[in-house]
C-alpha cells in the first residue's frame, strides 16, 4: 500500500491540491454527523477507497478516526453526569467536534487536507 502525503494548510505548496471530486467526497466525510450519518459514511467510504490509496481513504480515515475518538470521550465523561462536572463536558465535547467538522470542512473545501487535534490514531 502506498503512503500519500496529502497538502497541509501551513505549507500549500509542498503538494499538489485535491481535484474536485474527491473534495466532495472529503467534504461529505467531515460533515456526516450534519447529514445524520455519522461514522457510518467515513467508513464506508473509507473501506471502498482503502485499496486506491489516494487522499479520499486517508481523510476518510481521519474523520473515523475522530468520529471514534468522540464516542470515547463521551464514554468517559457520562460517567461524570453523576456529579454533575459530564454536564458540563458533554455541551463543550459536542462544541468542539461542532467547530472541529466545519473547519475540517472548510479545509477540505480549500483542497488541504486536515488532522484533527486530539484524535486517537484508531486506524491507521
Amino acid at each position: 500500500m502506498t503512503t500519500v502525503t496529502l497538502p497541509s494548510s501551513s505549507n500549500p505548496s509542498a503538494n499538489p491540491r485535491i481535484n474536485g471530486d474527491e473534495k466532495a467526497l472529503i467534504i461529505l466525510c467531515h460533515l456526516s454527523a450534519f447529514l445524520g450519518v455519522g461514522f457510518i459514511l467515513p467508513l464506508v467510504v473509507y473501506l471502498i477507497k482503502k485499496t486506491e490509496g489516494g487522499p479520499v481513504a486517508v481523510q476518510a480515515k481521519e474523520v473515523l478516526n475522530f468520529h471514534l475518538s468522540l464516542l470515547l470521550y463521551a464514554l468517559c465523561i457520562a460517567p461524570l453526569c453523576v456529579i454533575f462536572v459530564g454536564f458540563v463536558l458533554l455541551p463543550i465535547l459536542a462544541i468542539a467536534a461542532f467547530v472541529l467538522a466545519i473547519i475540517a470542512a472548510i479545509k477540505a473545501s480549500d483542497g488541504f487536507a486536515y488532522r484533527y487535534p486530539l484524535c486517537i490514531r484508531f486506524i491507521s
